[in-house]
């Protein structure tokens, strides 16, 4: 099953905020996707910075709820993904969309 990898959802999104331009409308009719996004909310236990990861937590809560609001708006289905170990959070994503 094609299970969606949104970089460009999240890019365009991101630089949309930035410029006001209208980004998302184009990319939501252009380029579809698998219609179920998994997001992951912010776990500030386990959250830290590295070298691809460079923001902080403060930035992680505002794309968070930028995310939230544009994938809906998109026509997306969205499910937030459980704060539990990675097997568990494998296992709740296989099981869902076993479930579709």
């Amino acid at each position: 099953m094609d299970v969606l990898r949104s970089g460009a959802i999240d890019a365009a999104s991101a630089l949309e905020e930035l410029t006001d331009a209208p980004l998302l409308a184009t990319l939501g009719q252009t380029h579809r996707y698998y219609p179920h996004v998994f997001l992951a909310p912010p776990w500030p236990e386990i959250y830290a910075t590295d070298a691809q990861r460079r923001h902080g937590m403060d930035v992680a809560l505002v794309e968070y709820d930028r995310l939230q609001r544009v994938y809906p708006l998109l026509s997306y289905e969205v499910t937030l993904l459980p704060k539990v170990d990675v097997v568990a959070r494998a296992d709740f994503v296989l099981n869902t969309l076993a479930k579709q």
